[in-house]
């Protein structure tokens, strides 16, 4: 009995198998067709014009708290600036990067009396993209891995430590 009986029960002929396949292959690409796949995340603020008009120039910090809530961040040396960030990113499908497609960031400036001097609203067309998220803090000279460590004969801050440690048996073995 020929293997195509014993699977489908009947004779295969072209056309049956040219149809099968049809049928296979419209039922894959429709479930895949309906299937939303990419996906949109926002982070941060999400600003609102009418809070925006609650605190105008001349408002208290506590009324900005209140009505804005408390700031992503805060200025570093200072606590004169407030601001508030805002991310939209993309990704295509749900296992890659996602990317930065709109960021805002909204600054509220006080004076030394705590009060609202100006409001100033940034976009990615004002300067670069930072990643807000990671809290890493960047640093000069080169990052090297392990390996390339080793391969540059140990130089940096472990290498001293193991070049005293090499001059002190040099010493002894000179007594």
């Amino acid at each position: 009995m020929p293997l195509n009986r014993r699977i489908f029960g009947f004779k295969m002929t072209a056309l049956n198998k040219t149809a099968m396949a049809v049928l296979i292959a419209s039922a894959a690409l429709s479930g895949c067709t309906s299937m939303q796949i990419g996906d949109t995340i926002y982070n941060g603020y999400v600003m609102d014009e009418e809070s925006l008009r609650l605190i105008p120039e001349g408002s208290s910090r506590e009324q900005v708290l209140l009505t804005m809530g408390t700031p992503s961040t805060t200025a570093t040396f200072d606590s004169e600036v407030f601001y508030y960030i805002s991310q939209k990113r993309q990704r295509a499908a749900a296992f890659m990067k996602p990317r930065v497609v709109d960021q805002s960031i909204l600054a509220v400036y006080f004076t030394k009396d705590g009060v609202v001097a100006r409001r100033g609203n940034y976009t990615m067309k004002d300067g670069k993209v930072f990643d807000t998220i990671t809290r890493t803090t960047p640093t000069g000279g080169r990052d090297l891995t392990f390996l390339q460590q080793l391969l540059a004969g140990g130089t940096g801050a472990a290498s001293s430590g193991a070049n005293a440690v090499k001059n002190m048996f040099q010493g002894a073995n000179g007594l």
